[in-house]
């Protein structure tokens, strides 16, 4: 194959239960020993499990820079990776090398640590706010290690790990970066101790993944692998552990926390993964499974794995989770580097924990697939999966081999439309507390969505599932069995469902650990408001929720383009989210941000579309997305100071990537929100790229800082404005947004 599609690791980094280094933690993988043990960090009075895999280092090791604990495991690991990979500024452009980090719950230890404090000591420190959102995770990581290409937070909870490697190897293979600190990192929690309790999920003893299957055993931890382009590896001279192949996502359209119990949106993450390697099924010789441990998820992935794989006679199947525990947002990293030692070193770890009695059972369960029992395989290992399944229906399958592979080209430079946008946005302002959105029986009746479903919805999901519904029918799209895996959903979101999580948490410190609400926790979830989207409306496609600060909204814009660039999908919902309850205004004043701008929320899905597909609708096209970038420059997250050469090259790139010059822009639909040092960038930066007086527009104005939601509005305004333009005032139109941390998007959209 041609080395421009080749992505390589080159550097591999890790902390769980099992140890703080990659050879520590594969040699105990390898030799079926185990880092579950009692709980230490979590209050665990009542419960019915006690079970954990927590990482040993829990103070000084970990507490070198004030942030959150994810953001420190995550700080360890990538730490490792970068050293591993011969990091340093002589062999690598820091402009393009980025951070993609998959988690689930954000700053789960600082949301307990402030709460806490609030409660108990009615006193909590307002520097803990600044560590809860899942938004600071790859802006900590960047800052520390002074790294400037994109960043993302994937919040797909249990398959955010693997999916934050399939994009970096997606943006690799674009051209738009030469390498990627990419993973996962979760920490310990009482959040999620508490609320996989109220689910009674938990094994009461270690999990037993594919074996008892009577619950989950929650770990902690964080991985990370360099991906990096085989030309520049080549050229800096790295050694080269494995190459990345290919990826596959999905989702279920199921269940918000249980899998289709047939097993098909397993399988369809499995399929794209293998397609898109250019292998077969009877290729794979180890698979890195999901494993959990719990009766639902083992059926499913059972019946999957037998569906897909038996009539390979040579596949081997473990789930190293019986070791690590599940590590949420880390998992499928962490299970991603064994799968890389698996492949380096022909050697498939086991799943611990089988008798003989159990061994006995397990022969009629596994058939010709060798679910490799309590003792590693010794065996080659050329190709290997790695798979992820989450909450949500979310589903993520990612390909590693010892050697090169042709793999199929499908990215194509079709035109992308808009074809659709749904808006719903603050109008009211209750109370001096900011714009909110008036939601009312007609807006769910409008699309037929039924109280009951309704009524599970926390509120950042019902402003997502509205907007959602309202673009498909503004594109007059419906999803039927012909399109379902056709259309995918892209979401950004800078604080995600905060209200939830809160509330969610102060219920636990009042309550303790035990009484945790089974009815809640579902939406403490990043990733439940695509979940639910997809759910009702059908869409079993590409399903990926990026939380990356108040720019979150745009660059879900410039995600859903390179998912249709890369031939995944042919059309993509690219929304922006975010809610303004009491709970978010209240950390928003704590932090004096309102006073100087309203708050606002609400939720703009826009659909975007190949060419092809809406000539074959015969859509109406809005606008053309013409060029996109996302660029960073590494700032302390909750600054913007310091960081305006990132939205520099974010308006040139975005230029350039449509094929003209910065002074052919007739606007800018810019991101000035009333803080005046954000308005103050804002022009600066302005004043250097054009040479010429250009109009900018600030949506802000009518609907307040709603974060994500404004970012995407920015872009849904320039489209409305580029179709409705009959006086030929507009040609092509810039939205750029800028999210605190120092990341940036940039659309420039084209008038049809």
């Amino acid at each position: 194959m041609g080395n421009e599609r080749r992505c390589v690791v080159t550097g591999l980094g890790l902390v769980c239960a099992l140890g703080d280094s990659v050879d520590k933690c594969w040699n105990a993988a390898a030799n079926g020993v185990t880092g579950i043990r009692e709980v230490t960090t979590v209050d665990t009075t009542d419960c019915y499990a006690n079970m954990g895999a927590e990482v040993e280092a829990r103070s000084s090791e970990l507490s070198s820079e004030n942030y959150d604990r994810s953001s420190l495991l995550c700080i360890k690991a990538a730490g490792e990776a970068l050293a591993d990979a011969g990091y340093s500024a002589d062999c690598f452009d820091s402009d393009r090398i980025g951070v993609i980090i998959g988690n689930c719950v954000g700053g789960a230890a600082s949301i307990d640590k402030y709460y806490t404090d609030e409660i108990k000591n009615g006193n909590a420190d307002t520097s803990d706010i600044l560590k809860m959102p899942a938004s600071a995770i790859a802006n900590n990581v960047a800052k520390h290690f002074g790294l400037n290409g994109a960043t993302a937070n994937i919040v797909n909870a249990c398959a955010a790990g693997t999916m934050s490697l399939s994009y970096a190897c997606d943006l690799i293979r674009s051209g738009k970066a030469d390498a990627f600190a990419a993973g996962g990192s979760d920490s310990f929690s009482s959040l999620a101790f508490s609320g996989f309790h109220a689910l009674h999920a938990l094994a009461e003893g270690p999990c037993s993944p594919f074996n008892k299957s009577n619950g989950i055993t929650l770990g902690e931890g964080a991985g990370i692998l360099i991906i990096e382009s085989y030309e520049h590896a080549v050229k800096r001279g790295a050694k080269i552990y494995c190459e990345v192949l290919g990826s596959g996502v999905s989702s279920d359209a199921h269940h918000i926390t249980a899998p289709r119990p047939d097993g098909q949106g397993q399988m369809s993450a499995i399929k794209r993964a293998i397609r898109n390697s250019g292998l077969e099924f009877t290729d794979i010789d180890y698979i890195n499974a999901h494993g959990t441990g719990t009766a639902k998820n083992d059926e499913a992935e059972f019946l999957s794995l037998h569906t897909l794989f038996d009539g390979n006679d040579h596949v081997s199947v473990s789930s190293t989770k019986s070791m690590t525990g599940h590590c949420l947002g880390a998992a499928g990293s962490i299970e991603a580097v064994f799968t890389v030692k698996a492949v380096c070193e022909d050697t498939v770890p086991p799943t611990i924990g089988y008798n003989e009695e159990d061994l006995e059972n397990l022969k009629e369960k596994a058939g010709s697939i060798d679910f490799v029992p309590n003792t590693k395989r010794e065996k080659p290992v050329n190709y290997a999966v790695s798979n992820s399944f989450a909450f949500g229906g979310n589903n993520a399958s990612i390909v590693f081999a010892k050697n090169p592979h042709d793999i199929p080209d499908n990215t194509n430079k079709q035109r992308v439309f808009v074809t659709g946008i749904g808006e719903l946005l603050g109008a009211s302002d209750e109370a001096g507390k900011g714009l909110r959105c008036d939601i009312t029986g007609d807006d769910y009746k409008e699309h037929g969505i039924k109280m009951a479903f309704y009524r599970k919805l926390d509120r950042f999901s019902q402003l997502q599932l509205i907007s959602g519904m309202r673009a498909l029918a503004d594109a007059k799209i419906t999803v039927d069995e012909a399109n379902e895996n056709d259309i995918g959903i892209i979401i950004g979101t800078a604080d995600g469902p905060m209200t939830e999580i809160v509330g969610f948490q102060k219920n636990t410190i009042l309550n303790g650990t035990a009484n945790g609400s089974a009815f809640s926790f579902p939406n403490t979830v990043y990733n439940a408001a695509g979940g639910y989207f997809s759910i009702f409306a059908g869409i079993k496609g590409y399903n990926v929720t990026v939380a990356n600060g108040i720019q979150a909204g745009l660059q879900s814009i410039c995600y859903a383009a390179d998912v249709l660039h890369s031939g995944e999908e042919s059309i993509m919902v690219a929304s922006g989210t975010d809610e303004n309850t009491d709970v978010t205004y209240e950390l928003y004043e704590k932090l004096g941000y309102t006073e100087s701008f309203r708050l606002g929320e609400g939720s703009v899905s826009i659909v975007l579309e190949t060419e092809e597909s809406a000539e074959k609708r015969g859509a109406e096209k809005l606008c053309e997305i013409a060029g996109t970038s996302m660029t960073h420059k590494s700032v302390e997250f909750g600054t913007l100071r310091g960081s305006e050469d990132a939205m520099k090259r974010a308006i040139l790139e975005a230029c350039e990537s449509a094929g003209i010059a910065p002074d052919e822009i007739s606007a800018v639909c810019g991101f000035a929100d009333g803080n005046k040092t954000v308005d103050d960038i804002e022009r600066a930066v302005y004043s250097e790229v054009f040479t010429k007086d250009i109009p900018v527009i600030s949506v802000r104005n009518d609907i307040g800082e709603a974060r994500a939601a404004a970012a995407a509005q920015q872009a849904a305004y320039a489209a409305k404005l580029l179709k409705n333009d009959s006086e030929g005032k507009y040609n092509y139109i810039l939205a750029v947004a800028a999210g605190v941390g120092g990341s940036y998007s940039a659309v420039v959209l084209k008038k049809i």
